[in-house]
């Protein structure tokens, strides 16, 4: 009764990602057994049919599925590319799970990967392990591509050697879910990528970003970590991005940021962390972006404005101890800012509505004098600087005069 409830929803489960299609046979892949490559089972294997691959080691590169089917791994078979691509996907409704993928070596005129979903639709990467790849999943010209619950490590060095962990090109409506992206060049990457979802994934130690989009529009990525990477985010010519609930954390370095917007327009970025990173947005030539509800907690900037940066709304956020609350290279301001908490504010609220009656400055002149002058950062925290700074809230003549926050809070806003 239990073997034929399995065989039910199996079948379901096949004609859902294929009208009219059948179920198929359960090939069987083991060192003892009749079949003992995965490669004389797809020479075997017809459409809907299950390659189940027991525990073991096969040293196979190159495969190809090209028809709908299943490739299962039992006790994390590995398939060993000893430095060559090792799977193909040229087929729609391919579900593959439960695989350890290891060694795809760097090169220089291909992008070798463990994976590569090239003009497929409706494909899923499910709870498969990826160690030591060039490219460890890489999805090309291919809609509705799941990859999900994977543990996916490389061994990048240096960024022109390395590949991504999961690369999408002219992609659209991807789900990339719950993934452990580590020591790749880009934890995700997105190139001409639209209706996508990012969410849930752990992006640490990548030497770039640790989720970057170029060209790519009306996408979300939500209630993922990007920690300790060159930087955490970087959203590049793109527009319609949904930036929700996610952490960026110790993103450190000399140019690294936790989130780089640019050439960005009408975004969305709502109930994020930025917790110690260097800066934790640089934004440039950003417009209509809504940045609200977020916490900015002792990075070295809150946020750079670049004076190319219009009508964005910066409001109901929490500025923390950060080093510099707000940065720019222009004595002009084209942004609002309102509502916000600033941990530095010295004002006074007499009408106890929990509204400084006092309004705030968030650009201080040292923050304007670094941005336009970096080596003079060595001056911080000087007792003359500190001079300088309280004599311009005062009576502004550098800062810019209109980058005002009206109603700063005189208590920390709750974002649950």
């Amino acid at each position: 009764m239990q073997s034929w409830a399995i065989r039910s929803v199996l079948l379901l489960f096949f004609m859902s990602t294929s009208a009219g299609s059948s179920y198929g046979a359960v090939i069987k892949v083991c060192p003892s057994c009749e079949i003992k490559t995965v490669h004389q089972a797809l020479s075997l294997a017809k459409p809907f049919d299950v390659i189940e691959v027991q525990k073991g080691e096969y040293k196979e590169s190159r495969l190809e599925i090209m028809m709908p089917l299943t490739l299962m791994g039992i006790d994390f078979p590995v398939l060993n590319g000893e430095g060559e691509p090792i799977l193909f996907v040229k087929s729609d409704s391919v579900h593959i799970e439960g695989i350890e993928f290891r060694n795809v070596a760097t090169s220089y005129i291909e992008d070798k990967a463990a994976v590569r979903v090239v003009k497929s639709d409706y494909c899923t990467i499910k709870n498969n392990k990826l160690y030591d790849t060039f490219f460890a999943v890489y999805i090309e010209n291919s809609k509705y591509t799941t990859v999900v619950d994977n543990y996916i490590k490389g061994d990048a060095k240096q960024e022109a050697s390395s590949g991504n962990a999961v690369h999408a090109w002219y992609s659209n409506y991807a789900t990339i879910k719950g993934n452990t992206l580590l020591n790749h060049r880009d934890g995700v990457y997105l190139e001409f990528v639209e209706h996508s979802m990012i969410t849930k994934n752990h992006s640490e130690g990548n030497i770039r970003y640790g989720l970057h989009f170029m060209f790519s529009h009306y996408d979300t990525y939500t209630e993922n970590v990007f920690k300790k990477n060159g930087s955490g985010v970087a959203v590049m010519f793109s527009d319609h991005v949904d930036m929700f609930n996610n952490r960026f954390e110790d993103n450190w370095g000399d140019a690294a940021y936790g989130l780089l917007l640019k050439d960005i327009k009408d975004s969305r970025l709502e109930n994020n962390v930025f917790k110690k990173n260097t800066i934790a947005i640089q934004a440039d030539n950003a417009m209509r972006i809504h940045i609200s509800n977020n916490d900015f907690e002792e990075n070295g900037w809150a946020l750079k404005v670049m004076g190319n940066c219009m009508e964005n709304v910066i409001e109901k956020n929490n500025f923390i101890a950060n080093s510099f609350m707000v940065s720019t290279n222009s004595s002009y301001n084209h942004n609002s800012f309102q509502d916000n908490y600033w941990s530095d504010y010295a004002g006074y609220d007499l009408d106890k509505d929990g509204v400084g009656d006092v309004p705030y400055r968030p650009v201080s002149l040292f923050s304007y004098t670094v941005t336009n002058n970096p080596p003079t950062l060595i001056l911080m925290r000087s007792t003359f600087i500190e001079l300088l700074n309280s004599a311009e809230k005062v009576i502004p003549v550098i800062t810019p005069e209109t980058l005002v926050d009206d109603s700063p809070r005189m208590k920390m806003i709750s974002h649950d």
